[in-house]
């Protein structure tokens, strides 16, 4: 999948170590003006297990918050699983605050991400 850019916002995937796993690396805010370039990443990307890294991601906004929600409603409806890796607290605290956190199955790290999905 080729490299997203909208200014600092880039969104880059891969084919993860287990089979039918897709891995979407995100570095840099998700905001009003870059949510609609992960859904449609997410959108892009087939794979029956997707994997959301947030390492990178410093923080989100509502615009965010509504995105991943609209994510995981894409992935239900479709069968696929969903994983985030690597959120910060300061996006963990967005997502508790707002009440979404027990809709997303959160992880440290990419493989034990990819384990739960397998």
């Amino acid at each position: 999948m080729p490299l997203m850019s909208a200014g600092a916002f880039q969104i880059s995937g891969r084919a993860g170590a287990s089979a039918g796993v897709h891995i979407l690396s995100v570095k840099g805010a998700i905001t009003h003006g870059t949510s609609s370039a992960l859904q449609e990443a997410v959108n892009a990307a087939t794979a029956r297990g997707l994997i959301i890294d947030l390492t990178e991601v410093p923080s989100v906004d509502s615009m965010a918050v509504g995105a991943l929600v609209r994510v995981y409603v894409s992935c239900t409806k479709a069968g696929r699983k969903l994983a985030f890796v690597g959120l910060n607290h300061r996006v963990r605290n967005v997502l508790q605050i707002v009440g979404v956190d027990p809709l997303f199955d959160m992880y440290a790290t990419i493989p034990e991400a990819e384990t739960a999905l397998s």
